[in-house]
């Protein structure tokens, strides 16, 4: 509980989970590379800046000022959850976790034990170019999550960061597709790019995708930002 696993945490936020007043503890390191990725300082990072019982002390702080916490990275999967969840829990709180939906093993474990009560999971590519985004080859471990999810008919989302150089109106409806053929029946938010000082990936920002090309006819398409 000492072990300095956080990067840092985002006191208020009304929009990282809907309907939610929440805060963001952002958990350090990833498995994945995505050639986009903006948070290249918590990936990379090897210790963090707060343990989970500095965390805790700040929590306690919020407790009927905010109604969830939203567990990210990095990547929060690759760290033990179950009890940190447990003692956010305790304190009254929601909890969201964002994932790249590797680890299906945890999320099992927190779904079985009732530790988590929203997911958000970023389908980063279709199979043909998960490799090149991610330098992983990890796509069926996230199909298999996507499955479970849907399985227990749990509420998540499905979630993909869009830079034209990189994916194309081609390849989200190839991922439309993947997924239509799954029964997701949730939101498929498309978010655009953001480009900052630096990236894993050294990505420009590119020109905005065609709307009038995605597939909408039987899934749900949000556009965030």
């Amino acid at each position: 509980m000492n072990q300095k696993l956080i990067y840092d945490f985002t006191k208020f936020t009304t929009t990282d989970y809907v309907g939610q007043m929440s805060c963001i503890i952002w958990f350090i390191k990833c498995n994945f590379r995505c050639l986009y990725c903006y948070n290249d300082n918590i990936v990379y990072t090897k210790e963090g800046n707060y343990s989970f019982l500095e965390i805790f002390e700040f929590l306690k702080t919020r407790i009927g000022l905010l109604d969830a916490v939203v567990l990210s990275g990095g990547e929060a999967s690759l760290h033990d959850l179950e009890i940190f969840s447990k003692k956010i829990k305790e304190l009254g709180f929601k909890i969201k976790l964002d994932t790249n939906g590797t680890n299906l093993n945890l999320v099992k474990n927190l779904t079985d034990k009732s530790l988590v009560d929203f997911i958000a999971i970023d389908f980063k590519a279709p199979k043909y170019k998960f490799s090149q985004i991610t330098a992983t080859n990890f796509y069926d471990k996230v199909i298999e999550t996507i499955k479970y999810l849907i399985k227990i008919d749990f509420d998540f989302e499905l979630r993909t960061t869009i830079n034209t150089n990189l994916l194309d109106e081609k390849d989200i409806n190839s991922m439309i597709e993947t997924i239509g053929c799954l029964d997701y029946k949730g939101i498929y938010y498309l978010q655009n790019f953001i480009e900052t000082s630096s990236n894993i990936g050294n990505i420009k920002k590119s020109r905005a995708i065609d709307k009038s090309l995605i597939d909408s006819k039987n899934l749900t398409i949000q556009y965030r930002n």
